[in-house]
């Protein structure tokens, strides 16, 4: 991937790729929640502790990326089903989960989503999150504003985290011992937590001000990065994500209105 400033030429192209991945995303969409609608027929596999993936999630993923590919044949492609497929000379890197909250989605609770961002360099140039099973689309980037279905969205005015709920998210990658003492930490904080299943999804919430926060000691990068183009456009604050080797192998996550952002920092340490 090409890092470094941009040319008026060059921010045109991303401003194609945005308005083809909304396109994409929503065919997608389309495509998941048919999926959805007959969710106790579907083929799943266990791919670990606590990791499904369905026929869906496999179908999804292969209609983003072809369609990708097609449009935009020398652009990277990271996928959370097809891995991590490089070009020589791309100008940036397509990150996609096709279902994020595949739980969720298999037991027929609407908290999921397809989520795909477009990554250049350490940037991430934009990012879109897709609920088709409540019709809520969030975007955001680089040069493009934060928004829900087209509407400006914006982070809580909170400025501690007694005054709504934090998302704290977990995984089988990670024990016991680095999500209960977050657990308490926020509690003795007069704080709540809540967790829905989808990261994706709890991120756009922390963007859109339903949430105060959001932390997590790691999580994959197709699992966030479309709503950190979110969120950062949104005016949130988020950590350097992307910092190392990230992309490929996850990272830790914080995330919400600069007023709280130490305080949630605080709650990882």
């Amino acid at each position: 991937m090409i890092d470094g400033a941009m040319t008026d030429g060059a921010r045109e192209e991303i401003a194609r790729r945005f308005a083809f991945a909304s396109e994409v995303i929503t065919a997608a969409g389309a495509l998941a929640l048919e999926h959805y609608q007959n969710f106790t027929t579907l083929e799943v596999r266990n791919k670990g502790v606590q990791d499904l993936v369905s026929e869906a999630d496999v179908a999804v993923e292969r209609l983003i990326r072809d369609r990708l590919a097609e449009a935009f044949p020398g652009d990277d492609f990271l996928g959370e089903e097809s891995g991590y497929s490089p070009t020589p000379g791309a100008v940036g890197v397509w990150v996609v989960d096709p279902i994020d909250g595949t739980q969720p989605f298999l037991t027929g609770t609407p908290t999921w989503c397809v989520s795909i961002a477009f990554v250049r360099g350490s940037q991430v140039e934009f990012g879109l999150v897709f609920n088709p099973a409540l019709d809520e689309l969030f975007t955001g980037g680089v040069g493009f504003p934060a928004t829900r279905n087209g509407r400006p969205i914006a982070p809580s005015t909170a400025k501690t985290l007694a005054e709504g709920m934090t998302y704290i998210g977990a995984s089988p990658r990670v024990g016991p011992e680095q999500v209960v003492p977050v657990l308490d930490r926020l509690l003795r904080a007069n704080g709540m937590f809540v967790r829905v299943g989808s990261g994706a999804l709890g991120l756009c919430d922390v963007a859109c001000g339903r949430l105060i926060g959001y932390v997590e000691a790691h999580i994959n990068s197709w699992d966030c990065l479309g709503a950190v183009g979110v969120l950062q456009a949104s005016g949130c604050r988020v950590n350097d994500f992307l910092a190392g080797d990230a992309l490929l192998r996850g990272n830790r996550i914080i995330a919400g209105p600069p007023a709280v952002y130490d305080q949630l920092a605080a709650l990882l340490d």
